[in-house]
């Protein structure tokens, strides 16, 4: 089984910007594609990005293209999202979740394993 744990959410002032990281226990995600997800006060879960196993792919959603950045350590197990230029509708749970069928990248629900998730609060 593999945990996931995300950590450096916290609050932060419109257009600063955070790095979240995402360490897994349990399995190597040597061989997983890697999500980011998000939800806000009242809303469904939103893909923010993924990065396939090899780390050659990824792909961003419309609502932070350009201002986030998908990484991974595969030697530390850790996947990591540079936020910037932060606004308040960014306001959200994040969460990291791993799926070892890449085609399944954009929906949350499809990946095999999820985290608790870490808070991201923007101040306009």
């Amino acid at each position: 089984q593999m945990e996931l744990v995300e950590s450096g959410g916290g609050l932060v002032q419109a257009g600063g910007s955070l790095r979240l990281s995402c360490a897994a226990s349990g399995r190597s995600i040597d061989s997983y594609t890697m999500g980011w997800f998000r939800q806000g006060p009242g809303l469904g879960r939103q893909f923010v990005a993924a990065i396939h196993w090899s780390g050659l792919n990824t792909y961003y959603g419309t609502s932070v293209k350009g201002r986030c950045t998908i990484s991974r350590d595969n030697a530390k197990n850790t996947v990591y999202l540079q936020l910037d230029t932060l606004k308040p509708e960014d306001t959200a749970r994040y969460y990291c979740a791993a799926t070892e069928y890449h085609n399944n990248y954009l929906d949350a629900l499809l990946y095999e394993h999820r985290g608790q998730g870490t808070q991201v609060t923007v101040s306009s």
